[in-house]
């Protein structure tokens, strides 16, 4: 199940949909929401990664994105 939030794999948002889901991911992560992939989002990203034995990249991914959506639903 893909999520509204999510649309493709982000490295770096530059479009206004991606810095959303990078806002929508900080909100659910409890970081500053910023829209980008700070140093302090990558590194919960990756600890969320670790915590449901994703591959630790930090990137907003796919199996990342499904997660998430499991975890937390949307309207967070």
């Amino acid at each position: 199940m893909m999520s509204t939030w999510y649309k493709r794999r982000i490295y770096a948002p530059v479009t206004e949909q991606e810095h959303i889901a990078v806002r929508y991911v900080q909100r659910v992560l409890h970081c500053t929401e910023t829209g980008e992939l700070d140093n302090e989002t990558v590194s919960h990203i990756r600890g969320f990664q670790a915590l449901f034995g994703l591959p630790t990249t930090g990137i907003l991914d796919d199996a990342t994105a499904e997660q998430i959506n499991n975890v937390w639903p949307e309207g967070v």
